[in-house]
């Protein structure tokens, strides 16, 4: 039978959570000397009375959740953030209905780095700090999510990174808890790091809390309506690259690393490959792209590489309309919104893991029809990979596909052109943000989208962020049979 105490303990820690992370804005709105602080003071006073009930009302119970529970408290916990997360859109300066305050929230938490909002550099300092906070708390809670709930589920091939003793990614820390401790410690190292860069390169504090924020988290959120362009400076873009790049990089791997032990993360299969691909794609996009660019040969190397880690991050930034710059950077982006970074990244898309157990499976696929009777084993980072691992990596790519094809499909019975539908259910099942065309392009955003284009909008980024198969099984008849 289900349990509801721990469903209910981990849904009142997430209403208190969204409690006390709404001071942030509130504190900013006192800063700047603005009115809007009052808008936050009502849904703080309601989180922290309903979700501190829930809390000791279950807190001494003992949390020992089934597969079940973890499959409905993983979904329920995410899109109850979502909604909460959306009332400050409401109630503040911005007044979004509420399809639009879902939207932006949900592409906030899932770090999509999609909006609808076209006036961000007239927007109060709160609204646009919340922003930022949620990417970055979406970036930091799904890595957890990656990392200690997926395998546990077995996910779309992540069981390959679930922490036993057999486990090479288990040998620098022995306790589940102590791994999560010092991810978290990185991930805050790094975005302390990050401001104190931006600030130093001529960015205002509040610029470089803001973008710290949803750069580490490779959100992509910003501040100003040109995004990076608005700072015309080398040395920002050159920083952010780095950090993105960290970012699309497994935190488990930057968690074993040390000074002794400084490269350790260019050992990984995912992080060679990913460089490799960022690599190949960065050249590609210069040698096609480099003569609709203006500036030296080092401004165009940059901005060409900040967009194309952008796009393969899922970070979303931009820093020139990237599809004035031919058909062959378009498609090649489109397809890099579908690649991603790494598992275990805050980054989105199908991750490079999946696509080197597919080629793995397919090379053993071709050999045996040469060898019928031949036992051929296969590894990832000296691990072996089980059969079920390549049936739930295959599975995967064909929930992937299935999602991304329904939700064009959906999208283009609101009357919107074939690269528009095309282009956003890419971006949104990929969690990367802008799109392609006149509507949701670099220089667009999706406030022209009707209501239920949104709405589709909304769930497929939903569905991606969670890797689809967390969502869909709670709709087996059998799921809820005991």
């Amino acid at each position: 039978m289900l349990n509801l105490k721990p469903i209910a303990l981990v849904s009142g820690t997430v209403i208190c959570t969204v409690g006390f992370l709404l001071f942030l804005p509130l504190i900013v709105e006192l800063i700047y000397q603005t009115e809007s602080w009052q808008s936050y003071t009502v849904p703080i006073i309601l989180n922290l009375i309903v979700g501190g009930s829930l809390v000791i009302t279950n807190k001494n119970i003992e949390l020992k959740i089934s597969t079940k529970e973890a499959f409905i408290i993983t979904v329920l916990s995410w899109f109850l953030l979502s909604i909460l997360c959306a009332v400050p859109f409401i109630y503040t300066e911005t007044k979004l209905s509420v399809v639009d305050a879902l939207f932006e929230s949900m592409s906030g938490i899932t770090t999509t780095g999609s909006t609808i909002l076209n006036n961000l550099d007239e927007l109060p300092k709160g609204i646009l700090i919340w922003r930022a906070l949620l990417q970055w708390l979406g970036g930091i809670g799904i890595v957890v999510i990656a990392l200690f709930i997926l395998p546990f589920l077995k996910i779309g091939g992540m069981q390959l990174f679930h922490l036993e003793g057999d486990d090479p990614y288990d040998k620098f820390m022995p306790k589940i808890s102590s791994v999560i401790s010092k991810i978290v410690l990185i991930y805050l190292i790094l975005t302390m790091i990050l401001f104190a860069l931006f600030y130093i390169n001529g960015m205002t504090i509040f610029d470089a809390i803001a973008h710290s924020f949803s750069t580490i988290s490779t959100g992509g959120f910003s501040t100003h309506n040109e995004s990076f362009a608005y700072f015309e400076s080398r040395n920002i873009l050159l920083v952010a690259i780095i950090f993105m790049i960290l970012g699309s990089f497994p935190f488990l791997v930057l968690a074993q690393t040390n000074i002794k032990n400084i490269f350790i993360s260019f050992k990984d299969h995912q992080v060679k490959i990913f460089l490799i691909i960022l690599f190949v794609s960065i050249v590609l996009v210069y040698f096609f792209a480099q003569g609709y660019l203006k500036g030296s040969f080092i401004d165009k190397l940059i901005n060409i590489s900040f967009n194309t880690i952008s796009i393969i991050s899922g970070t979303g930034f931009i820093s020139d309309n990237f599809e004035n710059w031919g058909n062959y950077a378009s498609v090649l982006f489109l397809i890099l919104m579908f690649i991603g970074g790494c598992a275990g990244s805050t980054t989105g898309g199908l991750k490079i893991f999946r696509f080197l157990i597919l080629f793995k499976f397919l090379s053993i696929h071709f050999k045996k029809m040469l060898q019928p009777h031949s036992v051929i084993a296969s590894q990832f980072n000296g691990k072996r990979i089980e059969e079920s691992t390549y049936e739930s990596v295959m599975s995967f790519f064909f929930i992937y596909i299935l999602t991304f094809a329904t939700s064009a499909l959906l999208l283009s019975f609101s009357g919107l052109d074939f690269l528009t539908c095309f282009s956003a259910a890419a971006s949104a099942i990929s969690n990367v943000g802008p799109g392609l065309g006149e509507i949701i392009g670099p220089d667009g955003n999706y406030s022209q989208l009707n209501e239920y284009s949104k709405i589709v909008l909304i769930f497929t980024m939903f569905l991606g962020r969670l890797e689809m198969l967390t969502i869909l099984v709670l709709f087996l008849p059998s799921f809820w049979k005991n």
